[in-house]
């Protein structure tokens, strides 16, 4: 009898984590046979996928963090293997910090086994902390707003399935550190601190990497949506910054008709939504 296809696989050849020296197991996600059924694109450029009736939900995006099951050391990638070794000692000494910083919320998680959403968002919490200690030639930074969004999705994802267990608050968490990590790399990128040239893709998703100009529009709308908002004056700082960042979608390149539809109708659409409240804004201040 043949054996029931499975949806993912682990490595044949163990991998070595260079912090802690624990061989481990990478999981990866297997193509084809229906396993990933296209379904919409958000605003925030997430590709959903449709259930299969052989394989049920699937979550791409569980899996491309490496995860070490001792030290919980985590990175995309090469980044895994490649961390430079003062790096390595500085996530060897942060190991407690790293593992204490979830036990709460995820006690009982183990990377030997299949992934489930709740592994994914740890996968993309102990990247957030791992990429703090990268030099800058990795575009740690960015990493950490796509690690903070990611890990958002996917506690929206819980928060469909256990509404009632706070999924949802967890969820505004990483918005916020995703808001906070795109707006820095945007500067770094802008005055030279630091590259996004590090970074393999730009996402944000795993379908289609949108470049800078996604950066940028994952960037404006971060901002928008959750930005401060409980004093007017910083709110309306932030709703500059974001039309600022939006606005140089249209800036950029050769021409618009170039750009990808999903970028240049967003865009356009926040960019109108961004002026729509400043001018409320301001014309409270003015009254």
């Amino acid at each position: 009898m043949a054996a029931e296809p499975s949806l993912t696989f682990f490595s044949k050849k163990p991998i070595e984590c260079p912090v802690c020296g624990t061989k481990l197991f990478r999981e990866d996600m297997r193509t084809g046979r229906g396993r990933q059924i296209a379904g919409n694109l958000t605003r925030e450029l997430r590709r959903h996928y449709e259930p299969s009736k052989q394989y049920g939900e699937v979550f791409p995006l569980l899996y491309p963090v490496t995860v070490c099951p001792e030290c919980n050391y985590a990175a995309y990638g090469d980044d895994f293997v490649n961390v430079p070794p003062d790096a390595a000692l500085a996530l060897e000494r942060a190991t407690a910090e790293r593992t204490s910083s979830l036990e709460k919320i995820f006690p009982l998680l183990d990377f030997r086994e299949p992934r489930l959403l709740k592994e994914g968002v740890a996968s993309y919490h102990f990247a957030i902390f791992s990429y703090e200690h990268f030099p800058k030639q990795f575009s740690p930074v960015f990493k950490q707003g796509l690690s903070s969004l990611r890990a958002a999705w996917l506690c929206g994802d819980l928060h469909k399935k256990s509404p009632g267990d706070n999924w949802d608050y967890l969820a505004a968490v990483y918005y916020r550190k995703a808001r906070f990590f795109y707006a820095l790399a945007v500067q770094y990128e802008q005055d030279g601190t630091q590259a996004l040239s590090g970074a393999r893709t730009l996402g944000p998703d795993l379908d289609k990497n949108y470049g800078y100009d996604g950066v940028l529009y994952i960037s404006g709308l971060l901002e928008y949506h959750h930005g401060p908002r409980s004093d007017a004056e910083q709110r309306e700082a932030a709703l500059d910054r974001a039309k600022k960042t939006v606005a140089r979608i249209f800036g950029m390149g050769k021409a618009s008709k170039n750009k990808p539809a999903a970028i240049l109708d967003n865009a356009r659409d926040v960019y109108d939504e961004i002026s729509r409240e400043l001018a409320e804004l301001r014309g409270e201040e003015e009254s």
